[in-house]
């Protein structure tokens, strides 16, 4: 392909790597393992790393990006996918010329229940709150729920982990009128072969990132591999996120379940300090992955400012995640019958009184 480049990729959890000086090897800053240039070739790193990016080229001739001048959100979709509104702003939407900068996700977890079922879960959820206002219960509102896969890295990988900490236990007794303190001091070291399944990370910069993590997790057996007939009739965001700006945060992720689950295994002492966890990845592997969700949004025209409210529902479990907007004049209905009453007893009490 003209004008492709070749990324050397971690043979060990197929990270990128940087060569550094200093060893004159090419290291994995996720896995810390080091390469000579004669390893990574004997790998067939580069090669794997075009039928990638020539992967890639065939996903991006195969789909449309449409833009909203609006409120600036970009979506895909499969070519015989027409959108006329934005999911988000409910504006009008353009077909741009070319999609740029989307990558062929390697799995996909289809859409479970169709628009309907999602419409009929929505309304069942929002009429359940008092104080929604009334358009929120429209069907013509409804109507507007859109499936859109969103773009999430998930990570497994096998580790060995270690944990050293100190701990304490105190004993107390009393010798005629002496109490005696004793404080014993250990230092304890646990180690253990660990697999993380399913580390799922948002690929994307968004401002409603706790919601779209909040109707997490995935079963793990409803991944599939990616197809391109899955995406016809939904829309899926572009990844605006690499595997490589994730590495800190997941390797974080990792060490503090590694220390969770190996503390829990030090028991019979009066108290335990928090401790240092190193985890030392053997491999590591990361698809990226479209998951589906149900997205439905309202537009609250305030006094001063508009509000956009979000709802999202997991696409596969039917999970919901979402702040509901707050009629004011329901609100206000309701102290009005609360002060008439009140009213109403008081003067009854009066008259009594009288």
């Amino acid at each position: 392909m003209a004008g492709s480049t070749i990324t050397y990729k971690c043979p060990n959890c197929d990270a990128g790597l940087l060569f550094n000086a200093e060893k004159q090897r090419f290291s994995c800053e996720f896995c810390l393992s080091d390469f000579t240039a004669e390893e990574l070739m004997a790998t067939s790193s580069a090669e794997r790393a075009k039928r990638i990016e020539e992967d890639n080229a065939a996903f991006a001739s195969d789909v449309a990006e449409y833009h909203c001048q609006s409120c600036g959100a970009e979506i895909i979709a499969d070519k015989t996918t027409v959108a006329d509104f934005c999911y988000y702003c409910h504006n009008p939407i353009v077909l741009a010329d070319k999609v740029s900068g989307v990558m062929r996700p390697s799995k996909i977890i289809p859409f479970k229940f169709d628009k309907n079922e999602a419409k009929d879960i929505f309304l069942r959820y929002a009429k359940k709150h008092k104080f929604v206002p009334k358009d929120y219960f429209s069907d013509s509102h409804a109507d507007k729920i859109t499936g859109i896969y969103y773009p999430f890295w998930v990570t497994d990988a096998d580790t060995d982990s270690t944990l050293d900490t100190r701990a304490r236990k105190v004993r107390t007794w009393r010798t005629g009128d002496y109490r005696y303190t004793e404080t014993s001091y250990y230092s304890i070291t646990r180690n253990g072969k660990i697999h993380f399944e399913d580390i799922t990370s948002l690929a994307l910069s968004d401002e409603d990132q706790k919601m779209l993590e909040g109707i997490l997790p995935y079963p793990t057996d409803a991944y599939i591999d990616f197809d391109m007939p899955y995406l016809h009739g939904y829309f899926a965001k572009k990844r605006n996120i690499e595997r490589e700006d994730l590495t800190a945060a997941v390797r974080s992720r990792m060490n503090g379940y590694a220390s969770t689950l190996l503390s829990d295994t030090i028991r019979g002492y009066t108290s335990v300090d928090n401790g240092d966890t190193i985890v030392r990845i053997d491999s590591s592997h990361w698809e990226y992955s479209l998951m589906p969700i149900w997205i439905l949004t309202y537009r609250h025209e305030g006094r001063k400012k508009t509000k956009t409210y979000t709802y999202a529902m997991n696409g596969n479990t039917g999970k919901i995640y979402g702040e509901l907007p707050v009629s004011i004049p329901k609100i206000a209905l309701l102290f009005a019958g609360i002060a008439t009453t009140l009213t109403a007893i008081f003067s009854l009490i009066g008259g009594f009184l009288l």
